[in-house]
């Protein structure tokens, strides 16, 4: 499967990740009776198109990268009592979320299908100590203890312990266990990385000293293991807008869409197989979804996440002045984030197409 096919399944899955989101918004507007006017998968020109019973059109377009969901009074007031400015606020809450929903669900669903191909599962529990490990003892680790959060931070895996003792910044960690079903609190506890010798292979390696080996295998594993991993999701997400908040990322470091079809284009050619391709694929497109689910929640213009935001704004303000507010205003912020936003991609694609250029 050659790197232009790779391209080719990238830019398809991107459509499929907007269409679903789109299906959520359709999907959560008939459940909640508001009318929706059209219903497309893909843009551009329609190619097929037919009116169902419910006066909803459903269109097939030329262009195979999302899709949308107009409904009657989005965009301001409308005398019909099936419009979308007319439901109660809860069913447009509904409606709002949806789509982040289906992205999310999509992700863990994704993520199942990539992890039903692993036989067993390998917890953040202790089971052993290498030669010279300062850390095992009554006060500090023992074998059999489960790591359960490093600095606030939830351990769902056993590559998670290096990470977050790593990502704190300093030698110490807030440490809780779980120790023969009961919490242990380790506060403040020292743990550096220091050169041990691999038992298997006789390197000198930097490590924390610990051995991870009780595996879980099963359905009831997978399932868990594969929500896990959707939680991590979302919070590698979170960390990566807190790391750019405070500076420890710069913009320029960001990746839009020409990067991660790069990225999947990269990662499916220097797969041993095409099966192995299509699942790391899978994986990153996993990942993906639940980003979207998460940064379309957001709390800024153009975004779901905004949407909501002033509707529960508006709703608060129409309680206590007993007025309704103007729904232009919405229009007018969200128009002035939608600049800002398609001004962010702009050069983010700038700095995507510039690092590949260079590579």
């Amino acid at each position: 499967m050659g790197t232009l096919l790779y391209v080719l399944l990238a830019i398809l899955i991107f459509g499929v990740l907007i269409a679903i989101h789109e299906l959520g918004h359709f999907m959560a507007a008939r459940l909640c009776g508001v009318r929706v006017l059209e219903f497309s998968l893909g843009m551009g020109p329609a190619l097929w198109s037919r009116e169902t019973k419910s006066g909803t059109q459903i269109s097939l377009r030329a262009l195979p990268i999302g899709g949308f969901c107009a409904m009657e009074g989005e965009e301001g007031d409308s005398d019909d009592p099936a419009a979308f400015s007319n439901a109660a606020v809860w069913k447009r809450l509904i409606i709002l979320v949806a789509g982040a929903f289906m992205n999310f669900l999509l992700g863990f669903v994704l993520v199942i299908v990539c992890f039903s191909q692993l036989e067993a599962f390998t917890t953040p529990t202790i089971t052993g100590f290498m030669e010279g490990c300062p850390y095992e003892g009554a006060d500090g680790l023992m074998e059999g203890d489960t790591f359960y959060r490093i600095n606030g931070e939830r351990i769902y895996f056993s590559s998670d312990v290096a990470t977050y003792l790593a990502r704190g910044g300093s030698d110490y960690a807030d440490i809780v266990l779980v120790r023969d079903g009961q919490k242990v609190r380790l506060d403040h506890y020292k743990m550096t990385v220091r050169e041990y010798t691999d038992p298997d292979t006789g390197e000198q390696t930097m490590k924390y000293g610990l051995y991870f080996g009780v595996k879980e295998t099963g359905v009831l594993a997978q399932l868990k293991y594969s929500w896990y991993c959707a939680m991590d999701f979302v919070r590698m997400v979170r960390l990566g807008l807190t790391d750019l908040i405070t500076g420890a990322v710069g913009v320029k470091q960001m990746t839009g869409v020409v990067g991660i079809v790069d990225m999947m284009a990269e990662v499916g050619t220097s797969s041993p197989t095409v099966y192995d391709g299509l699942l790391n694929i899978a994986y990153l497109a996993a990942f993906i979804a639940v980003n979207l689910a998460v940064m379309n929640l957001l709390p800024l213009p153009a975004l779901d996440g905004g949407r909501i935001f002033f509707l529960l704004v508006t709703w608060v303000l129409e309680h206590i002045f007993r007025r309704k507010i103007d729904p232009k205003y919405e229009g007018y912020v969200n128009t002035a984030g939608l600049v800002l936003l398609m001004g962010l991609m702009v050069y983010v694609m700038y700095n995507d197409i510039a690092r590949i250029l260079v590579r």
